[in-house]
């Protein structure tokens, strides 16, 4: 564990492309969503949507603005959605390489080699825990390569349908991919081979 933080520490001002897939048993296809992570400074987390809209949600001081093109700012506290205050807490600490404030907010696993690795993450809260199964982050080497968050509750249709986010590299290899199957072989780290 201590030897991935180490490598995914960074400091502030940080950007990273995503491509990222929503399913539900209520949509004919996962939604996919394109665009990047901004994490301008260490308390501001930044999720720019490019497509299919435009969207930009600003985590900063305790507060979430989401902005919608042609539509007016909306702005909460953090506090009433704990899945954000669980993302920016554990984007955070991954990219300060600090082991224990991440452990404050989850309980820890790593397994793999260094060419192949998972970190798994499982809330320690009840509300992020009500919300929130749990995190896994898979990655290869230094680079975080995708993102899979499974919701507590199953949706409208009665099923639990895995979020998946590809960063960087895998987000790159993605951009042609529309398979969901081949998506997932690149977010587990088969890479560009698999996605053909």
């Amino acid at each position: 564990m201590d030897w991935i933080l180490a490598r995914l520490a960074q400091p502030a001002s940080v950007r990273t492309s995503f491509v990222e897939i929503r399913g539900s048993a209520l949509l004919k296809a996962p939604l996919r969503l394109s665009g990047e992570y901004q994490r301008l400074a260490d308390d501001t987390l930044i999720r720019e949507v490019r497509a299919p809209y435009a969207e930009t949600t600003t985590i900063r001081a305790g507060e979430v603005k989401i902005q919608r093109a042609g539509k007016p700012a909306r702005s909460f506290a953090l506090s009433r959605a704990p899945e954000l205050a669980g993302l920016q807490a554990s984007f955070g600490a991954l990219l300060g390489g600090d082991r224990k404030r991440l452990e404050q907010h989850y309980r820890v696993a790593a397994e793999g080699t260094r060419q192949q690795w998972t970190l798994s993450l499982t809330p320690r809260a009840t509300a992020l825990a009500a919300k929130l199964q749990g995190i896994t982050l898979r990655g290869r080497g230094a680079e975080l390569r995708c993102i899979e968050a499974r919701p507590a509750r199953s949706d409208a249709a009665g099923g639990i349908e895995l979020q998946r986010t590809l960063l960087a590299g895998a987000a790159r290899q993605a951009a042609d991919v529309a398979d969901a199957s081949q998506l997932a072989a690149l977010c587990r780290g088969h890479g560009a081979a698999a996605a053909r």
